[in-house]
């Protein structure tokens, strides 16, 4: 078999085969969903990506015979190193054909390229913090991703344990059909609120709690309790790091253009915010009939997008892409509170048949069971892998 090498991206050229590697590697993948190009653009480009503020790395492309046949994004992420007492490297962006060699190679790599930083050991795959796509697909090949969460083959996971990597964390995906959080919210009349509601309700006057939809007159003010409630409530979660006011600004552009307003709440305890829930339209479902592409004005996407998403809506399920409470308020039924809120207000539109929750880490229990509770069904993991790393050597 013909030799494999992996060359660092620093072309234009290069940089072109790096950009466009997934168009053609998911080509006769039915579930594969593109993003707009400019997205991709965007998240890849050093000076207008906030995260490469605090990241150190390159970009590299395998080659055979002189075709791309993987790539790979070894970095730094000096921010997580900080905030986690580590010394950790990471790697992103690992798409690879269904050969082993291939995978070693990259692998082989981006370990190589880390080691010469000094670290202790490479994680991944995360593209590029867990603010943005984070781990493999392991779990639910059988339907396309939601909006804004990563999609691979099933091989991916044996690619990288056969180079030595090990799961560290699992990051699950909740499907939780209307019909199923409908039964969970009423008795069988479908009038007469179930003993959960009752519950929940009962609880909220008790504890002087309520929840409000998002103001959008005030839409800068609001994103910015949003991102100060994120980073404190998710302050002791796995791989989380606070958002910096760059990063909130993009995250502000790209939800922006997506934000329902009356999926977006915050909950309060006598008055004071102690967190929020923000459930975002499920743009798969057009992306996958616009199906963009490089080598297009993004104008055509953009109104083809448009068309399907406004004007002839074809977006069937939403997906809950961020819920926090302060740690100070937990165990006082704030998230059930958010939940009823926007079960409630899902089914009383009733344009949405399902909604995704996720990712949630496997470890947290209390809203992986308070998400079963409302019919949701546990449908879809991302996995984080690890790999410690050997000193380098003279030859590295």
């Amino acid at each position: 078999m013909s030799e494999i090498q992996v060359r660092r991206v620093e072309t234009p050229a290069d940089q072109r085969v790096f950009f466009e590697f997934p168009w053609g590697h998911y080509q006769d993948d039915p579930h594969w969903v593109p993003e707009l190009p400019s997205i991709r653009r965007e998240t890849l480009d050093r000076r207008k990506n906030p995260a490469w503020e605090y990241l150190t790395g390159d970009y590299y492309v395998a080659w055979r015979d002189g075709q791309p046949v993987g790539t790979i994004a070894a970095f730094v992420n000096h921010h997580h190193n900080r905030v986690y007492n580590e010394n950790i490297g990471f790697f992103g962006f690992f798409e690879a054909v269904n050969d082993p060699a291939v995978a070693r190679a990259l692998l082989q790599t981006a370990e190589q390229a880390l080691r010469g930083h000094g670290v202790e050991a490479i994680q991944g795959p995360a593209s590029f913090t867990s603010n943005e796509a984070y781990g493999v697909l392991v779990k639910g090949f059988d339907a396309p991703p939601m909006v804004l969460m990563p999609y691979n083959p099933p091989y991916y996971a044996d690619l990288l344990e056969g180079q030595g990597f090990a799961k560290v964390m699992d990051l699950l995906s909740w499907r939780v059909d209307m019909s199923n959080a409908q039964r969970m919210m009423y008795e069988a009349d479908g009038v007469t609120e179930s003993r959960l509601v009752r519950a929940i309700r009962r609880n909220m006057e008790r504890r002087d709690l309520t929840v409000r939809t998002i103001n959008m007159q005030d839409k800068r003010a609001e994103f910015q309790r949003l991102r100060d409630l994120y980073n404190v409530a998710w302050d002791k979660n796995w791989g989380f790091l606070p958002m910096t006011d760059r990063e909130l600004d993009a995250i502000v552009r790209t939800l922006g253009l997506l934000l329902m307003p009356q999926y977006t709440f915050f909950g309060l305890v006598r008055g004071e915010l102690a967190g929020f829930l923000l459930v975002i339209p499920n743009l798969s479902e057009v992306m996958q009939v616009v199906r963009p592409r490089p080598g297009v004005p993004e104008i055509w996407w953009l109104l083809k997008t448009a068309w399907h998403f406004k004007i002839r809506p074809k977006v069937n399920s939403v997906r809950g892409i961020l819920m926090g409470v302060k740690e100070e308020y937990r165990g006082l039924g704030v998230d059930a509170a958010l939940h009823l809120r926007l079960a409630e207000a899902m089914l009383a539109e009733g344009r949405y048949a399902w909604g995704e929750a996720g990712w949630v880490l496997e470890t947290n229990e209390e809203t992986n069971r308070l998400t079963a509770h409302f019919g949701g069904v546990d449908h879809r993991h991302h996995r984080l892998y690890r790999k410690t790393l050997a000193p380098p050597t003279a030859t590295d």
